[in-house]
């Protein structure tokens, strides 16, 4: 991750409004924190802070404590350039509703330039509609229509992931190249296995036909590592000395 994306993901505002559960604000944090998330903004809580919250953080306790406690969604959302309503239902036609993924891409462009918060609201019946109206955007996690209800936790945390990967943290740990097999290493390789294919008598040395050029082939597309063609010289070497044991 470069440091834009950082600091794009760092001015990422996470809002619970009237959580009932302190174990769901506890579950949010870890959600957040395994996103590279870390602004929790609390509206009303029923109960923080709270034990059950910390033990269900798992290790994310340093999110709960820099959590700020808000008395309204108005405070929450002071010096946010973009509010995101988490629905699960459009409320207003005439509010914009996106998917999930689309509304962290728009997060993402807006990110450069200030902080913008995704507003999620009580696990019985979400956000109010003046919560909604309150924010620019709505976004909604594609789901099954027959069963769309989602734990509160649960839902940051998908949002949280395509936030970090709208922010352009999506790139996998780098991994040393392997050491590809050189030309030489190849050539003898084919050496060994046309000599051992010939021992065994699984074609005419003489008259390979079109085996030789085939396998030729197939080692090609394989683009073998240097420990591969080592192991198959092994087997080659362990059908060798079968072979003659068993002449």
């Amino acid at each position: 991750m470069t440091p834009t994306d950082a600091g794009r993901l760092a001015n990422v505002r996470i809002v619970l409004s009237h959580t009932s559960h302190p174990g769901n604000i506890g579950s949010t944090a870890r959600a957040m924190k395994t996103m590279g998330l870390r602004d929790l903004v609390l509206v009303n809580p029923r109960r923080f802070p709270d034990p059950t919250a910390d033990a269900l953080s798992s290790n994310a306790v340093d999110v709960l404590a820099g959590a700020r406690v808000c008395s309204s969604l108005e405070e929450a959302l002071e010096g946010t350039v973009l509010a995101v309503a988490a629905v699960g239902h459009s409320y207003d036609a005439s509010h914009e509703l996106v998917t999930s993924r689309e509304a962290a891409a728009q997060a993402m462009g807006c990110a450069g330039q200030g902080q913008v918060a995704f507003v999620f609201g009580t696990e019985a019946s979400g956000l109010t509609a003046d919560e909604v109206r309150a924010c620019s955007l709505s976004a909604m996690i594609p789901s099954n229509p027959e069963y769309s209800s989602l734990n509160l936790a649960a839902a940051v945390q998908i949002f949280a992931y395509e936030l970090r990967l709208a922010a352009g943290a999506a790139v996998l740990p780098a991994v040393p190249d392997p050491e590809l097999a050189s030309h030489e290493d190849i050539e003898r390789l084919h050496v060994h296995l046309e000599s051992v294919l010939a021992g065994i008598g699984f074609f005419d040395r003489d008259n390979p036909k079109r085996l030789l050029p085939r396998l030729r082939r197939l080692v090609a597309r394989a683009r073998l590592e240097r420990e591969e063609v080592q192991i198959l010289r092994g087997i080659l070497r362990a059908i060798e000395l079968l072979r003659r044991k068993n002449s």
